[in-house]
């Protein structure tokens, strides 16, 4: 089975992430990045012991849930970058690790310590994206 190709994209069309992935992904993330963003402002505030630190540290997550999620929208726009093999998913992947394992840390640091060294390493598999 032979399709088009590009130069940098290697086969256009056979990528494990095509736009309908790309753009239903991108809109979950959205989504979640907006209801955390909500439960850090209301609801996680009212929680003791939680510092101006803890908040802010959601608040970045939740803002990185989102600017993923709409990254991920614009790319499954696009007609070459949206079959792409790596990127999509590396965005995904990367910004899902590097939120939630901030939001584990900010919830019970204690029990989630060990995710501490996971955070960049989303952070890096997100930027490779």
């Amino acid at each position: 089975m032979s399709g088009p190709t590009a130069p940098l994209l290697g086969r256009v069309g056979s990528a494990f992430a095509g736009q309908g992935w790309l753009w239903r992904t991108g809109a979950v993330l959205v989504t979640i990045g907006m209801v955390t963003g909500a439960f850090g402002s209301h609801g996680l505030r009212k929680r003791p012991g939680m510092t101006s630190d803890s908040i802010h540290a959601w608040e970045t997550a939740s803002q990185y849930t989102i600017y993923n999620g709409l990254g991920l929208m614009l790319i499954s726009m696009h007609p070459r970058f949206a079959a792409h093999r790596f990127a999509g998913p590396a965005i995904a992947a990367g910004g899902a690790i590097f939120s939630s394992s901030i939001f584990a840390l900010v919830v019970a640091r204690e029990k989630f310590k060990w995710l501490g060294p996971i955070t960049p390493l989303g952070g890096s598999l997100m930027m490779l994206g």
